[in-house]
């Protein structure tokens, strides 16, 4: 049986204090990564930006968001990865929803004005 594949995005923030040599290093080792175990749609890296607190006694992180297609075991690989990589300050591995698959609100505005409507 075939495995279903799913659509899957990952933030990654690196630690900066290693310079750019060390940030491309990182994310090198990443993107090959994912393209070797899933199909990578898209990497942007968003550059340095200000952390809202202290991470390793850290204020500043590069961040790079990854965007890729693959069976449901690598995420859980690539998170196993993460986290016993030096550098890698956070990361985040989250399933995709296209807007066309997200669920309905029963109670959305319109949905309970065209009940009222219906009652009376």
């Amino acid at each position: 049986m075939e495995k279903m594949k799913e659509a899957y995005e990952s933030i990654l923030i690196v630690s900066c204090k290693n310079g750019d040599e060390a940030i491309a290093e990182v994310v090198g080792k990443f993107k090959t990564m994912i393209e070797s175990g899933a199909t990578l749609d898209s990497v942007e890296e968003w550059g340095k930006r200000k952390l809202a607190y202290l991470i390793n006694k850290e204020s500043e992180g590069y961040y790079v968001l990854f965007n890729f297609t693959c069976d449901a075991d690598f995420p859980a690989e690539l998170d196993r990865v993460y986290n016993i990589t030096d550098g890698v300050l956070r990361s985040l591995i989250v399933k995709r929803v296209e807007k066309s698959e997200a669920p309905a609100a029963n109670n959305a505005p319109e949905a309970v004005e065209a009940e009222a409507a219906d009652a009376e």
